[in-house]
């Protein structure tokens, strides 16, 4: 493994399980010291912090839920408290429910958006007062916004925000040369997806059908590509979406 982000500090949200245990593990193995944020897996977050630390890295776990903003004012305010400031960070925090239009909700609707988008842009807000110039910002999308399967408005639509906002903050940021790009994973193995009952059955079968791969991915190919877009061989790639889905696009 590379030390390509070497003295670098990243905040990782949403980083207690799944794609966003094994990004934080991938930065910190390249070198970054990493604040695993978790909502409500003290355990898990624990867990990955413990791992990156009995390999000789540095990361420490903190507490908040990015549906509430006041939670991310004291997150950031804790990053700096530990780093003095940032060089990395990765939204990757988010929630996901399908549900078809006759079911939707405002319940379903705001516990999506609240998170997915309205937390991930006050989340860069805050964070941007600590980036340094010339950092790096990863949002973690969907494939789902070229799937677009049946019942997933409201998630679908959390995500294309995401790449809409993207492309627009790589733009508002880029006089302080800090890029921002997007990851597109397809059907992930995560925890989430195999409760969600998506990793087998008719919706499995359907995205490896689809896909040229086919087959499904896992965390780990997800986090290498965001460590790839976190360090300075990704110095000219910006408001980009990367879609790491196997060519199910």
């Amino acid at each position: 493994m590379s030390n390509r982000l070497s003295g670098l500090n990243a905040l990782v949200t949403g980083a207690s399980k799944g794609i966003g245990a094994a990004i934080a593990q991938r930065l910190a193995a390249e070198g970054a010291a990493v604040a695993v944020n978790y909502s409500s897996d003290k355990v898990g977050a624990e867990r990955v912090v413990a791992a990156i630390t009995a390999s000789g890295g540095k990361a420490f776990a903190v507490q908040a839920n990015l549906a509430e903003p006041k939670d991310i004012e004291r997150l950031i305010s804790q990053v700096s408290e530990a780093f003095g400031s940032l060089d990395i960070l990765v939204n990757n925090a988010g929630v996901y429910e399908f549900m078809p239009l006759g079911d939707i909700t405002p319940d379903h609707f705001h516990k999506q958006f609240n998170v997915n988008v309205l937390g991930l842009l006050l989340t860069t807000q805050s964070a941007a007062r600590i980036l340094k110039d010339g950092s790096s910002i990863v949002n973690i999308s969907s494939g789902v916004t070229t799937l677009l399967p049946p019942g997933s408005a409201v998630y679908s639509a959390t995500k294309a925000s995401v790449d809409a906002i993207t492309t627009i903050l790589a733009k508002e940021l880029g006089p302080r040369k800090i890029r921002v790009n997007s990851v597109n994973p397809g059907m992930i193995l995560t925890e989430g997806v195999k409760t969600a009952g998506f990793d087998q059955g008719d919706m499995r079968a359907w995205i490896e059908s689809i896909t040229p791969l086919a087959r499904v991915g896992n965390p780990e190919e997800i986090a290498a590509v965001v460590a790839f877009l976190a360090s300075t061989e990704a110095s000219y790639v910006n408001g980009t979406t990367v879609h790491a889905s196997g060519g199910a696009t």
